[in-house]
């Protein structure tokens, strides 16, 4: 019963800042409303028992990501605090996708068989995380980071030319 307490208040901590992050019309409280729900799934990791993937997840998304997106904002003066009220003709679309998509993940959910065989370590273990990085997933973790190194000088380049 404990677990699904925790489970349905770290839901709570995660739904509600993403509400706010699509629907606030200051792009700089949309941003900040981004940390309490990286940190909501961090604690679905911590739940998942990995630990490490709960560590990263603080590091990179609450941290570095969040700082970068804030960088980005204020850059290119996204943060003077106008509000601009956007309209889309697009709402009744995007509603209806996402009510498919919801079905589908529901029905993925009920499908989805959730045990965990006894005796067997979690698959996120750091060990196993380090093991994936070094051997099969080597080559895509140093393109990310290039395009993250990448977009860093962009976005450096760009600010150095509107001085």
């Amino acid at each position: 019963m404990g677990e699904l307490a925790v489970f349905i208040i770290l839901s709570a901590v995660i739904l509600i800042p993403g509400v706010i992050v699509v629907t606030s019309g200051n792009i700089v409280r949309s941003a900040l409303s981004l940390v309490p729900t990286f940190l909501g799934v961090t604690g679905f990791y911590i739940m998942l028992q990995a630990e490490f993937v709960a560590g990263i997840q603080v590091l990179i998304y609450a941290g570095a990501i969040t700082v970068l997106i804030l960088f980005v904002i204020m850059l290119t003066e996204g943060g003077s605090g106008v509000e601009v009220r956007q309209m889309n003709e697009q709402v009744p679309l995007g509603a209806t996708a996402a009510l498919w998509l919801a079905f589908l993940m529901l029905l993925v959910f009920l499908r989805t068989p959730w045990s965990l065989s006894p005796g067997r370590p979690p698959a996120y273990s750091a060990p196993a995380i380090g093991s994936a990085f070094l051997t099969n997933y080597a080559l895509i973790f140093e393109v990310t980071s290039l395009v993250l190194l990448v977009a860093l000088i962009g976005a450096i380049v760009i600010a150095r030319r509107e001085e």
